[in-house]
């Protein structure tokens, strides 16, 4: 094996692009990802300056819609349907692009804003894309988002079953606003700047996602911001007498409906009850991404001058001080609080608004209502979050180059001359490093002095590149150190840039105030006694745990979720099922879904258990501990809201004995922008896939599967695809032994273990999220997790991802098979006296009613993140998701097909996974590796079928019936289908 490692390694080097002799010749044929899209702001607005191009002063010009371009006559409404706008509007939905010409007398940079009003579903943000003169002038044009503000339904919180406050339903805000275009992760604290040449422009406002009216678009000069001796004057104001408090748990509105109120169980904090938890401060981690703002409405007694003070907690776990920007009644009122910084402290504390030697600034406030905002600011550690995204990257690609050279099988009785191979290696480590130094300097001078975990991980990131650089010929042996290990170089700055970016900050209340002494942070000694004994007293009564007594009568149900989704879930059941049915309902928490086992095994199982794994139900259905769902009457009924392929590992025999509650699904994610200027066709078929790999490949990109994100093990939804696709099974029908040895089967494995093997697809890849945003690898199969990633944390690129069908194998008649595995959590009803009961719970719980707002409420009060797969099929359809997205998914459940569980089902899984490593890394060939795993398949087949009955002294006494997709669809007709 290591005479086949070295002369793998030989043949490598002479077509490596790194190697001495061939790099000029690939650095024509081979461009960077990044080289395919447009460059970053930053790199423009630095040419820009380094051109001596700046922006002209004074200018201010309104386009009417009136003069827009190409539009239909259709899209231009009336003065009467424009909701209060006094002019004519345009419509502006899906992929609608929107045009008009501005004249400007001086070339240089300009600013555009918008006059909007948002329609239609709001939970998904409102996106557009802006060219000038028919280019996108920067990467960040490419997507600019309208926001919407929310507001609480109700004035009043709500109280649950025990007396706790519960966060209020939100409710978009429908009415007209302005924004000017800025970067959506608000790196930058200025609105975007726009080159504009001397005469006429076109500009093109492209819709990517959403639906509203568009009023007028203005071009404006660069506001500039006084600082705070032009704002004050000359004058000797001093701050008006008096004191006002506000709760900060009552903002007026908000830009992100799940910025929330907390319920803080300190006496400290105001109000405060020992006996239930009160909503009692305001944002925290909720509040914590750049952008989002709060306003609050406050009412001056006196015209006048006021200071401005927050009773603040930022207990940042990085230790790092968080920044916010203030704007009265809409706009800054000086340079010295657009970055204003909260430091961290273990305590709470009175921040009044000062300059850096203590002097509280003073606000001018208008006579009657006044509108205060804060607005979470990582505009100063924008340049940071800049180099370490640059290093990163950089560090991939050497890393990237570092496996090629080595082919992933590194002799420990090699020595490399690296530097050979990589010229220039030292240089770029040591230059990364000295980067990182320089940003830890600054990120000192920004937090004040304050030392950072952040700060820390700089320099250990630097010290790791610069220890590399001294040693750079033991590097092959030392990627851990620079990408691969969990406390590499390239993993401390990944999550160093995620901390970066949070800005989370609670709030207690706050003040506007003159010159008096404000209220004491801190309740007092005695008040802080007496709370403690009470609820060391109250620490005895859990009331939400799986380990607490149920009332007599009270259905009992574990739910294997967080407590947010328990405390949504409980409310909703308080407030509509147990009026509606009279049943009583108590939900608990349940830690560890494996607790069930042991529950049943001791007769004292819940009567309902929800959000559990799909292998569960059946572990305990086998042993005789769960309800047949067929025994139900509307059993039918309920089961045609799900995929059929979805019950397959929830059934025993002719029994299912769970519903499907959430579901995953295994479509192609890919990159426009990537494919677009690559003229790259999205492939439909897996012949489609292979064709564009040279192309990827040409460009340093790959295409991902799910195989790659495995590490050692590569479970059924990894490979289980291949088979189904190329007509092969896992089971025979009978249940006794497997059928990955026939010809169809084989035909799958030696596809999947060829996409490595012959076409050079990624063998193990950590992150497909990280790489898909970072360009290499811009399409492949990604899950329901790579969807909440994309949606809720690649701002960047919303807009330029789509998702399309799963590739699949085209068959004879035309029909492409794209079978792929896609259950999630399950749902199931245990042996009891209330199982009829439990039913009922179930069932209201997966109606499509119920799963439609659960799913709404969740992301409303929680953040895009919380998004709910639900696998009703009816409630997804309704979901806050984009409608392009939904029908994809929707097409691709068609093709669900989950694999059935029997007793010796993981030695299947394990095998084909065995299979696949002896053929990628042994060389062996993979009808003999399916042969030999076969024999020890039915090995382990009979010892599992005997102990559950099926065989008796070696002879099949029954047949272990494995469920089809077809005999699932019989089961849910109804009569009348029948």
């Amino acid at each position: 094996m290591k005479c086949k490692a070295l002369l793998g390694a030989l043949f490598l080097l002479l077509l490596l692009p790194h190697t001495s002799i061939h790099a000029a010749e690939n650095e024509v044929l081979k461009k960077s990802p990044e080289q395919l899209i447009e460059p970053h702001y930053r790199l423009i607005l630095n040419e820009w300056e380094r051109n001596n191009i700046d922006s002209t002063a004074q200018f201010e010009r309104a386009i009417s819609p009136t003069s827009f371009e190409n539009i239909d006559e259709d899209q231009l409404l009336s003065d009467s349907e424009s909701y209060g706008y006094g002019d004519r509007v345009v419509y502006w939905d899906n992929d609608e692009t929107v045009s008009l010409k501005v004249e400007v007398d001086k070339a240089g940079l300009y600013e555009i804003g918008f006059d909007y009003f948002p329609l239609g579903d709001l939970l998904m943000p409102i996106e557009g894309a802006i060219k000038v003169n028919g280019e996108y002038p920067y990467f960040e044009s490419r997507r600019i988002v309208f926001p919407v503000n929310w507001e609480n339904e109700t004035k009043k919180f709500r109280t649950d079953r025990h007396g706790n406050e519960i966060i209020p339903n939100q409710q978009p805000i429908k009415e007209w606003n302005h924004i000017k275009a800025a970067d959506t992760n608000h790196y930058y604290s200025r609105p975007l700047k726009f080159y504009l040449e001397e005469g006429e422009n076109t500009l093109s406002l492209t819709n990517l996602r959403g639906e509203m009216l568009l009023g007028k678009v203005s071009i404006t000069s660069p506001e500039d911001v006084p600082d705070y001796e032009e704002y004050i004057g000359s004058t000797d104001e001093t701050a008006v007498s008096g004191l006002q408090t506000y709760e900060a748990e009552h903002p007026l509105k908000k830009n992100s409906s799940y910025i929330r109120p907390v319920a803080t169980d300190k006496v400290s904090i105001v109000p405060y009850d020992s006996k239930r938890l009160l909503l009692n401060s305001f944002g925290g981690e909720s509040w914590s991404e750049s952008g989002q703002t709060v306003t609050w409405e406050i009412n001056a007694e006196e015209e006048g001058y006021h200071h401005l003070s927050f009773k603040a907690f930022n207990n940042k776990s990085t230790r790092a001080p968080v920044f916010r920007t203030l704007l009265l009644n809409g706009s800054i009122p000086f340079k010295e609080v657009e970055h204003y910084r909260f430091n961290n402290s273990k305590k709470w504390y009175n921040e009044t608004f000062s300059d850096e030697n203590g002097n509280p600034y003073l606000f001018y406030l208008k006579k009657g209502k006044n509108t205060l905002t804060l607005k979470a600011d990582a505009s100063p550690f924008g340049r940071t979050i800049f180099t370490i995204d640059e290093v990163m990257k950089g560090i991939e690609d050497l890393s990237l180059s570092i496996r090629k050279l080595t082919g992933n099988q590194l002799d420990q009785n090699r020595d490399w001359n690296i530097s050979e191979y990589i010229p220039g290696i030292e240089e770029k480590l040591n230059k990364w490093a000295e980067l990182l130094e320089k940003e830890n300097d600054y990120l000192e001078e920004v937090s004040g002095g304050q030392e950072s975990t952040e700060s820390v991980s700089l320099q250990i990131s630097a010290d790791k590149l610069i220890s590399l650089s001294e040693n750079s010929d033991e590097i092959p042996y030392r990627l851990s150190e620079l990408s691969e290990g969990s406390n590499s170089a390239a993993q401390l700055l990944g999550k160093l840039m995620i901390d970066l970016q949070k800005q989370p900050l609670l709030l207690d209340r706050f003040y506007i105030h003159g010159e008096q002494e404000l209220p004491e942070v801190s309740a007092g000694i005695f008040a802080k006694l007496k709370n403690t004994v009470t609820n060391f007293i109250q620490s005895f009564s859990g009331e939400n745990l799986a380990t607490t007594e149920v009332e007599e009568g009270t259905i009992e149900v574990w739910v294997n979720r967080p407590r947010q989704y328990v405390d949504l879930l409980q409310n909703m059941l308080d407030q509509k099922f147990t009026p509606e049915t009279g049943i009583k309902v108590k939900l608990s928490l349940m830690p560890d879904e494996r607790k069930l086992i042991l529950a049943s095994a001791a007769n004292s199982q819940p009567d309902l258990a929800l959000g559990i794994s799909n292998w569960l139900p059946y572990e305990l259905a086998i042993r005789g501990a769960a309800v047949d769902l067929r025994q139900f009457e509307d059993f039918p009924e309920v089961g045609q809201q799900f995929s059929p392929g979805a019950f397959l590992p929830l059934i025993v025999d002719e029994e299912i004995y769970a519903l499907p509650e959430t579901q995953d699904f295994f479509v192609q994610y890919y990159r426009k922008d990537i494919l677009n200027s690559l003229d790259i066709p999205v492939p439909d078929t897996w012949n489609d896939v292979v064709n564009i790999l040279p192309e990827l490949q040409r460009y340093g990109m790959n295409y991902y599967t799910p195989i790659a994100g495995a590490v050692a093990f590569k479970p059924f939804q990894a490979t289980a695809p291949y088979i189904y696709q190329f007509g092969g099974d896992l089971y025979k029908e009978d249940g006794i032994g497997t059928r990955i040895d026939s010809e169809e089967s084989l035909s799958g494995i030696q596809f999947m273990t060829g996409l490595n093997t012959i076409y050079s697809t990624p063998l193990q890849v950590p992150n497909f999220y990280n790489h898909f945003r970072y360009s290499t690898l811009p399409i492949g199969i990604g899950s329901f997790n790579e969807f909440v990633q994309l949606t809720a944390a690649a701002p960047e690129i919303s807009g330029w991802w789509d998702i399309s069908l799963h590739p699949g194998v085209k068959q004879k008649d035309g029909s492409v098979d794209r079978w792929a595995t896609g259950s999630a959590q399950a749902s199931m009803v245990f042996e009891g006296d209330h199982k009829n009961e439990a039913w009922q719970v179930l069932k209201w719980w997966m109606s499509e009613e119920t799963q439609t707002e659960f799913a709404r409420n969740l992301q409303t009060q929680y953040g895009p993140e919380y998004m709910w797969n639900t696998a009703n099929l009816n409630a997804f359809s309704q979901l806050p998701w984009p409608e392009n997205f939904k029908e994809t998914i929707l097409a691709q459940w068609e093709y669900l097909r989950e694999v059935p569980k029997t007793p010796y089902s993981y030695m299947v899984e394990r095998e084909i996974s065995n299979v696949w490593n002896e053929v990628v890394f042994d060389g062996e060939n993979a009808r003999s590796a399916v042969d030999d795993s076969v024999v020890t398949i039915d090995r382990e087949m009979r010892r599992k079928l005997e102990e559950f009955g099926y065989i008796e002294n070696g002879k099949v006494v029954k047949p272990y019936r494995i469920p089809t997709i077809e005999k699932v669809e019989r089961w849910l007709e109804s009569d009348d289908e029948k």
